[in-house]
C-alpha cells in the first residue's frame, strides 16, 4: 500500500501551475520533503547578507525579503486549504493575488524574524498533515473551479517553496546543503 503523502496523480492537481510545482520536487513522500525544507529555509537565511536581503536583483520586480514574505503568505494559505479539503469542507476556494499580499506587508519585521515566521508556519502545516487520517489524503476542495487533494495540496506546497528558494539561490549566488547531514 502506497504512502498517504505519496505524489499525487493527475486526477488530484487538475491545474496546470499547481501540477508544474509539483513536478519541480523530487521524492516520493510529501512529509519528507516538507521536512527537509524546513532544513533548507535556515541554510538559506543563514547564508544570506542584508546587502542580499533588501537588494531587488533584475530582472526580478521583488527583493529576496518580500519574497521569502511572499512564501510565508503561501504556506499560510496552502495550510488553511489542506485543512479545508482534509476536514471534507468542499466549499469552493478562489484563487489568491499574491501582488496584492505583497503590497500590503511588506519590509516589515527582521529577516530572522521572517525566516523564524516560515520555519514555524512549515512546522505547523507538519503537524497538520501529520494527523491527517490516510483517508482524507484524497480528498479535495475546488480551488478557483478545479478540485485540488490534500496530497496535491502538500506538494504543491512543497513545489511552491522549492520553486522561490531555487531562484533566491541563482539570484545571490549561494548554492547551501538542502537536508540535514545524516
Amino acid at each position: 500500500m502506497a504512502l498517504a503523502s505519496c505524489r499525487p496523480d493527475s486526477s488530484e492537481c487538475s491545474h496546470a501551475y499547481h501540477q508544474k510545482l509539483v513536478n519541480q520536487v523530487d521524492g516520493e513522500d510529501a512529509l519528507s520533503v516538507l521536512r527537509n525544507q524546513q532544513y533548507w529555509i535556515c541554510e538559506l537565511g543563514s547564508f544570506l547578507c542584508t546587502e542580499q536581503v533588501d537588494k531587488i536583483h533584475p530582472p526580478f520586480g521583488w527583493t529576496v525579503r518580500q519574497v521569502f514574505e511572499h512564501c510565508a503568505d503561501a504556506e499560510r494559505i496552502f495550510g488553511y486549504r489542506i485543512l479545508r479539503a482534509a476536514a471534507g469542507d468542499s466549499t469552493g476556494l478562489s484563487s489568491w493575488d499574491e501582488n496584492h499580499y505583497a503590497d500590503a506587508r511588506f519590509g516589515l519585521g527582521t529577516f530572522t524574524n521572517l525566516i523564524t515566521e516560515l520555519g514555524l508556519l512549515r512546522q505547523s502545516n507538519l503537524l497538520l498533515l501529520q494527523r491527517i487520517a490516510p483517508r482524507c489524503w484524497s480528498q479535495t476542495v475546488p480551488v478557483d473551479g478545479a478540485p485540488i487533494s490534500v496530497r496535491a495540496m502538500a506538494w504543491v506546497t512543497a513545489g511552491h517553496l522549492a520553486h522561490h528558494l531555487n531562484i533566491v539561490e541563482k539570484r545571490c549566488g549561494v548554492a547551501v546543503q538542502r537536508t540535514p547531514s545524516m
